[in-house]
């Protein structure tokens, strides 16, 4: 099958949302959030996360995460990363009361594509101080894609994860969780990076754009939100929509982009130094915002 096949039958398959230009939405992908471990990228701007996720909450955003949010190739059992990264799930869950909460399964949180294992693991969890278990993400369900319909002009905007073009850590990324694990885990402690991902292989990195952007050429260039190569990007209106949010776990800063008003943006938040000497969490536009229907095929 090939990577147009895989994404074309994401589209096909995807959850569909509508929206208008009142509608907000913040857009994060690979967090990687692991067991606060060495090897926990999303350890190092967890704070930044946090602080981000929570002003997005009490603005009236809803969250859509495209794929990898949880680390699962490196970390066997989701109660590890659950444990370290409590305050985030906590959040998270009060998104999902709301119903402003929306998932993606990517290479790293395949198993999320199995309805029992989300079920069985995210449901609910237990607590400690009361000897307890509590509702956590009940009934929670992970898309491959997400579809946002404007109600009024009809435009699309399709997100997915993006693995869809990239056929080692789509069709065999049971291989890769085991590779992780056995190899590139352990020495990742050394800087040595894992050569299966195309976050840190230029040249896959490359290729696997060049895949999404022939298929958006080939679908009435539809507008096309994708995270997995870590690489933010926001084109302008009249090159090929093809836009990527980047990830959290970029040294010392995530990215990510925000549609609101019926704009798009590409946004950083990070960690910057007051004149004081206090340190304070800042949200920074890299790019937009853009009207929506500046990308609507004249």
């Amino acid at each position: 099958m090939s990577s147009a096949t895989r994404l074309s039958r994401a589209y096909e398959k995807a959850k569909t949302i509508p929206f208008d230009d009142t509608s907000k939405f913040i857009l994060f992908s690979d967090c990687h959030r692991g067991d606060n471990s060495f090897a926990d990228d999303f350890a190092n701007n967890r704070n930044i996360y946090f602080h981000a996720l929570t002003h997005y909450y009490n603005k009236g955003f809803a969250y859509c995460e495209l794929g990898d949010g949880d680390e699962l190739w490196e970390n066997i059992y989701f109660e590890s990363i659950f444990e370290a990264h409590k305050n985030v799930f906590k959040l998270l869950r009060q998104f999902h009361l709301e119903n402003r909460l929306h998932m993606v399964w990517g290479n790293h949180d395949m198993v999320y594509k199995d309805k029992a294992y989300v079920d069985k693991h995210l449901s609910s969890y237990f607590e400690p101080i009361d000897d307890t278990d509590k509702d956590l993400l009940e009934g929670i369900m992970y898309s491959e894609a997400l579809l946002l319909k404007h109600t009024k002009t009809g435009q699309e905007l399709f997100l997915t994860h993006g693995h869809q073009a990239d056929w080692w850590n789509y069709n065999f990324w049971r291989w890769g969780r085991f590779l992780v694990r056995v190899l590139w885990k352990p020495l990742q402690v050394w800087g040595i990076a894992d050569p299966t991902s195309p976050a840190k292989n230029y040249k896959e990195l490359i290729k696997l754009e060049r895949r999404i952007k022939r298929w958006i050429l080939k679908n009435n260039l539809l507008i096309t939100i994708v995270g997995h190569t870590h690489r933010p990007r926001f084109p302008e209106p009249g090159d090929i929509p093809f836009f990527n949010d980047g990830s959290c776990v970029h040294p010392r800063s995530i990215t990510g982009i925000e549609i609101e008003n019926g704009q798009i943006s590409l946004i950083k938040w990070h960690i910057d130094t007051m004149v004081d000497g206090t340190l304070k969490v800042m949200r920074i536009l890299l790019e937009g915002p853009q009207k929506l229907v500046d990308y609507i095929q004249k």
